[in-house]
């Protein structure tokens, strides 16, 4: 999602809580989410995530402990996280924000399902850069 989608709910309030280590949004149509970083950080929007089409997603291993370093707004639409693991390259916009904050619980069956299908465990550590499953183009 690239910005705002029109009419769509915009953050009232944006709260880091680094001790629960989680996200609230409260937005404009009342809904209020608490959006685990590890949650964050393994649906980053980023290309170093995403990849660059469908099919080249990165699994992200060993990020419960992630925290947020630094919070930066990106102009009227969205905000960009850097983590404690060095992540950076990620603009969340209120629209993904919002998805993620309301399909958490598929998102984190789905993340489970990643996981076993690679049979790898949440708390492994990534693979080198470079190595299966990474992309070499540095976003």
């Amino acid at each position: 999602m690239a910005g705002l989608t029109a009419g769509a709910p915009t953050p009232q309030a944006l709260t880091v809580h680094q001790a629960s280590r989680v996200l609230e949004v409260a937005f404009s149509d009342g809904a209020t989410f608490r959006i685990p970083f590890e949650l964050l950080r393994v649906y980053s929007p980023s290309a170093e995530v995403q990849g660059h089409g469908p099919g080249q997603e990165v699994l992200q291993t060993g990020k419960r402990g992630v925290t947020i370093a630094q919070l930066e707004p990106v102009g009227h639409y969205g905000v960009k996280p850097t983590f404690s693991d060095g992540h950076d390259s990620g603009i969340f916009t209120w629209d993904y924000l919002y998805a993620l904050g309301s399909r958490q619980d598929a998102l984190w069956a789905q993340y489970e399902e990643r996981l076993a299908a690679a049979g790898v465990e949440r708390d492994a550590p990534m693979p080198p850069r470079g190595r299966a499953g990474g992309h070499g183009c540095g976003s």
